[in-house]
């Protein structure tokens, strides 16, 4: 998968002291990628937009 285009965000919850951070890239078609901010280079998970999107509604529900 390229990533070279991505435009990765960080996640509103980092507070910027180097902690636990992800990055989030929604602008790449048919994917959404995440990655962790220390680690740029590495690995990366990638959803389809529905499986996003679920995930993310499961969480804003708890």
């Amino acid at each position: 998968m390229d990533l070279s285009g991505a435009r990765w965000r960080k996640s509103s919850r980092s507070n910027g002291q180097g902690g636990a951070c992800v990055e989030v890239a929604g602008d790449l078609p048919g994917v959404i990628a995440v990655r962790d901010s220390k680690d740029p280079t590495g690995p990366v998970l990638a959803f389809a937009p529905d499986a996003w999107r679920a995930f993310v509604g499961r969480l804003a529900s708890r």
